[in-house]
């Protein structure tokens, strides 16, 4: 088998503050540790224009009526499975426009499948079974910024002619050759030797949080910013949903809690009615004209 070389990896350099680890207090730990996480939104905060351009071929994608696609493996894949689950109930939006790829497939998400994130041939699989067109967008997520099943997707990927993009927690990481838009965040060496689940992984939840979130602004999901769209599946987001037809509308509980329920729980509908002074049918009609923004329902841009 081929050694792999990993002595160019910020990732997996030893880091001289954390020397003496297993010595440290508690106290001192969470100290140093603490220090540490400090430093990532700052790493995070130099990459801004590239983050940028991912959000804006997002953006395009689902106007096109395509897909947000993420793809990786351990920790990587697992933080894409999650964000993309988040995005159903916060924004509305169908469970197969955000989509979430892990190396080795459901299981994977709570054990490790061994040798899953090694196969190319496997990236390319699981994006074939999507019917990945090119309306879709595909960001492969590796904190190495080599994983091998990651680069196999974005090959299958580039040949269909979807769009491409990476987050790597590694400077001239191999996945970047491989994107249209890449990433790549240098967070410095992990508290916990080759720990990327530690501040590898909390820059990318961050990204990844702007990826998702300011995508949905750009698409109408958000007014002000308030989460109109949100999806009422339990009595908190009832409720939820009801402060949020207060907020938007500066009206009183009973109102909206009425409104609410003519609109059949669809919060932006219930907004829209208020704001316009419209039925259902005419505030629907509003909706659909304005393409999902609320403020253009009212004449605004």
């Amino acid at each position: 088998m081929e050694k792999i070389n990993l002595d160019n990896l910020t990732t997996e350099r030893r880091n001289e503050e954390t020397f003496g680890l297993d010595e440290m207090t508690v106290v001192e730990a969470c100290q140093k540790m603490n220090l540490e996480d400090q430093k990532v939104a700052s790493a995070v905060e130099k990459e801004l224009s590239s983050i940028e351009a991912v959000i804006e071929q997002t953006i395009q994608s689902f106007n096109k009526g395509g897909r947000l696609i993420y793809m990786g493996a351990g920790t990587s894949g697992r933080l894409g499975v999650l964000d993309a689950a988040e995005c159903v109930p916060t924004f509305g939006v169908d469970p197969g426009m955000v989509i979430g790829l892990i190396a080795g497939g459901e299981k994977a998400m709570t054990l490790a499948v061994e040798g899953a994130e090694d196969s190319k041939e496997l990236g390319a699989e699981d994006l074939k079974n999507l019917s990945l067109s090119d309306k879709d967008l595909v960001v492969g997520i590796a904190a190495s910024g080599r994983t091998p099943y990651v680069i196999g997707g974005l090959d299958y990927a580039a040949k269909i002619g979807a769009t491409t993009a990476t987050i790597s927690c590694n400077k001239q990481a191999e996945i970047s050759k491989h994107a249209q838009f890449p990433i790549e965040v240098d967070c410095g060496p992990e508290f916990l030797t080759g720990s990327t689940r530690l501040k590898s992984g909390t820059a990318q939840k961050l990204i990844l949080n702007m990826i998702s979130t300011i995508s949905m602004i750009g698409i109408g999901k958000v007014y002000n910013n308030l989460m109109v769209d949100v999806k009422p599946t339990n009595e908190k987001l009832i409720e939820r949903s009801k402060r949020i037809i207060m907020q938007a509308t500066e009206t009183d509980y009973e109102t909206a809690a009425k409104y609410f329920e003519e609109a059949n729980q669809n919060v932006k509908l219930a907004i829209v009615m208020i704001l316009t002074d419209s039925n259902k049918v005419e505030a629907t009609a509003k909706l659909a004209d304005a393409r999902g923004f609320v403020k253009k329902t009212m004449g605004g841009e």
